[in-house]
């Protein structure tokens, strides 16, 4: 497929946000572009502002009927409404990951995999090239502060970067010049089963890599479960070979750390605006890709010092006197666990109250004792009704099976649509809104209610 023959492009999910960047990247190359999505968000009136078309009811009038291609992800449903009517009119269509292999694959990219971290170690590379001045091609699985948008367009780009999705081996479209694998801990076993079927799926996608380029992967991964290509680096915390962060410390609110290449150091003293120990791990990620990619250490540092974040990882949403108020994304054990341990560190004498929308009933079910022990860490956690998703209800799976689970005296449930109501019986400290689902369209009324009380 040549993107360049695409004059009208219709996209089956486009609020997604990975949908929208594609979207987005076609309308600003000209092309005319629409969409269905179930639900009016922040992210589809941004982009219906933008001049793309989005619908929120099946509709076959709103498909045009001369598109040059479909577009859809797989979280729209074999029998929605529309489908009939695409394959009545033979209209070609492509999966987002196959479509997006398409648009970089002829780039020098930076694929960034792993089960944790992926949209964070993006972000922080598509921001440092962009702070540097490196013509570049940027998708990012998150809108980003300072920016707010999720991608990025220069004219006689070199580079792309772009998350690689492991799930429904989503990553194995893209040949990546340099690859980074920074987390494998078992998840989408609905779709994989096994996690040693998930780890066979990221060896084939490290080999996809460049032989002209390096798969960097994380030195705490299960390294000796993967088929690792000769052109493989590690990084990480306790590593010789390779980049690894170290003197790492909390100074005036930031982490800072020094990266070393090879047991050298490379470049001391960096300050990450983003917080916890979690975020050095993605920094270092970043740092390793970019100096790979031939940028000036210097530069790196300056431009990770400037790292704005991503909306919905570790964002600060409000603060008052009484309650500091966080949202977050976590919607796996180990980035509860992760997040839990960073409010820690921040803010050691403070009460944390923690509201998780779990996401999927699969993996709620799977991770059921995980999930139990991770928010047990919470002073005070509370759980509410579980987001499906692409999924249909599991019998006896819902959030009064998972408080259960839940060794800690004072959890609590609370339905979802009273979950604002948090803000005004919490006790002093911390509150944290976590998951994947559509918890966060309960944050602008939990900001309200803070800076007003």
């Amino acid at each position: 497929m040549n993107v360049k023959n695409i004059h009208i492009a219709y996209f089956l999910g486009i609020g997604g946000i990975g949908m929208s960047a594609l979207a987005r990247y076609f309308n600003m190359n000209g092309v005319k572009v629409s969409g269905y999505d179930k639900t009016s968000t922040p992210l589809t009136r941004a982009i219906e502002a933008e001049g793309i078309c989005v619908h929120y009811n099946a509709d076959n009038t709103a498909v045009p009927a001369d598109a040059d291609i479909v577009v859809y992800t797989p979280a729209i449903p074999a029998d929605f409404e529309e489908w009939e009517f695409i394959r009545q009119y033979n209209l070609p269509v492509i999966k987002r990951s196959a479509m997006l292999a398409e648009v970089i694959n002829s780039l020098k990219s930076i694929a960034v995999a792993g089960t944790h971290g992926k949209t964070t170690i993006s972000a922080m590379i598509a921001h440092s090239m962009e702070h540097i001045g490196k013509p570049f091609l940027g998708f990012v699985g998150g809108v980003m502060s300072g920016y707010n948008k999720n991608i990025f367009l220069h004219e006689n780009a070199e580079w792309a970067v772009a998350e690689a999705d492991e799930y429904d081996r989503s990553f194995l479209a893209l040949h990546p010049h340099i690859a980074i694998i920074n987390a494998i801990d078992a998840d989408h076993l609905d779709i994989y089963g096994k996690i040693e079927e998930l780890h066979k799926s990221f060896s084939d996608f490290a080999a996809q890599t460049n032989s002209g380029g390096h798969v960097l992967v994380f030195d705490d991964t299960d390294k000796d479960k993967l088929t690792l290509p000769s052109n493989s680096i590690l990084y990480g915390f306790k590593n010789v070979k390779g980049y690894s962060a170290r003197n790492i410390h909390v100074c005036s609110g930031c982490f800072a750390f020094d990266v070393y290449l090879d047991n050298q150091l490379l470049e001391g003293g960096i300050h990450l605006p983003a917080a916890g120990r979690h975020n050095v791990q993605n920094a270092t990620a970043a740092f390793a890709a970019l100096h790979i990619a031939g940028c000036n250490p210097a530069q790196i540092a300056q431009a990770l010092e400037s790292y704005p974040g991503v909306k919905r990882r570790l964002e600060l949403v409000a603060k008052n006197d009484r309650i500091i108020y966080y949202d977050d994304y976590a919607h796996h054990p180990a980035e509860i666990d992760a997040l839990i341990n960073t409010i820690r560190e921040l803010y050691p004498n403070k009460t944390i109250t923690g509201i998780f929308q779990p996401h999927l009933f699969t993996r709620t079910r799977d991770f059921g004792i995980e999930f139990g022990k991770s928010l047990a860490k919470l002073d005070v956690p509370v759980v509410t009704d579980i987001y499906p998703a692409r999924e249909k209800p599991l019998p006896g799976i819902d959030s009064d099976w998972l408080l259960k689970l839940i060794p800690n005296d004072q959890k609590k449930y609370i339905p979802y649509n009273r979950i604002p109501e948090i803000a005004e019986v919490c006790a002093d400290g911390i509150l944290l809104t976590i998951g994947a689902g559509d918890i966060d369209a309960h944050i602008a009324t939990i900001k309200s209610c803070i800076e007003q009380s």
